[in-house]
């Protein structure tokens, strides 16, 4: 397996814990974790990465876990957050690389290659919308409303912090496991209550969904994604529609939307093995290259 490092690295005016490995004159595979998990997030994915010669950075998010936990809920909007990833790519040296995100962690990837592509050589976006789609969805979508409840529970002041730590974050626990199939978390499920017990977490976590409520607009929303980006899609996500998932390849010009039927909105976890075959396919391909799979639900054809 292969040796993680962990360094803290500085970027946008704060530290971001960072678990690398490796080789170190690789090409950057820079991988973001998602709500409530942290750099672990990826742990099924990053051997493969390795063994394709890359160096895999995987950050705690600005408010996880050991990482900087400003205290202001402006301090988590979308900008700054891909300002923080900006400025991790600076700091490894590469002028471009291959960024990777679930949930959260693909909301600010899928952000970032807007804003930034001249930082992105691709993209892998797994369980996650541009946040175009979703703006749209949770305009005119009652089934993506309803599934996204909880997303406005947690505006709500201190409340949610008091209720999802009660008997060693019981709510948090239980949720992964009932979102998930048996047995998924049970090896991490010690690991994530440790990153919860940090000083400042929970509340830093529930403030990107606060910031993103009370912030009306960001250079991401309306913007294209130029560069080739795959969209990964456990088909059985509990928080997220099919039609969210189709809306935002909308928003890209050469990209590639593959539904896993077997798996939820944890399907990193839940089926590793085609993840990785997914992802490391789409690695492979030539530059212009997005293949229609027999997997494939949505094809966005390259511009010529």
């Amino acid at each position: 397996m292969a040796q993680i490092e962990h360094h803290r690295v500085s970027t946008n005016g704060i530290e971001l814990h960072v678990a690398q490995t490796g080789p170190l004159d690789g090409p950057l595979a820079l991988l973001l974790h998602g709500f409530p998990e942290s750099w672990r997030a990826w742990q099924a994915q990053i051997q493969n990465l390795v063994d394709m010669g890359y160096r895999v950075w995987l950050p705690d998010q600005r408010g996880y876990n050991t990482s900087d936990k400003p205290r202001e809920v402006n301090a988590y909007g979308i900008e700054l957050l891909c300002a923080d990833i900006a400025g991790l790519i600076e700091q490894s040296g590469r002028e471009r690389i291959t960024l990777m995100g679930h949930d959260w962690g693909g909301v600010v990837a899928w952000s970032l290659a807007a804003i930034r592509p001249d930082l992105i050589e691709r993209v892998v976006i797994v369980n996650a919308p541009h946040l175009s789609a979703m703006r749209k969805a949770l305009r005119s979508n009652l089934d993506q409303i309803a599934r996204s409840w909880y997303a406005a529970f947690f505006q709500l002041p201190a409340l949610p912090e008091y209720l999802l730590s009660l008997c060693d974050f019981r709510a948090l626990r239980l949720a992964l496991n009932r979102t998930s199939r048996r047995g998924t978390f049970d090896r991490l499920m010690p690991d994530y209550v440790d990153t919860w017990r940090q000083p400042g977490a929970l509340t830093a976590m529930l403030n990107w969904y606060r910031a993103l409520m009370r912030e009306p607009t960001n250079s991401a929303i309306g913007k294209q994604v130029p560069v080739p980006l795959l969209l990964l899609w456990g088909a059985r996500d509990f928080s997220l529609t099919r039609a969210v998932a189709e809306e935002s390849m909308q928003c890209c010009e050469n990209g590639r939307l593959v539904y896993i039927e077997s798996a939820g909105h944890w399907v990193l976890h839940e089926t590793p093995e085609e993840v990785n075959e997914q992802i490391v396919a789409f690695l492979l391909e030539g530059p212009g290259e997005i293949r229609v799979g027999a997997h494939n639900r949505y094809f966005a054809a390259p511009v010529a």
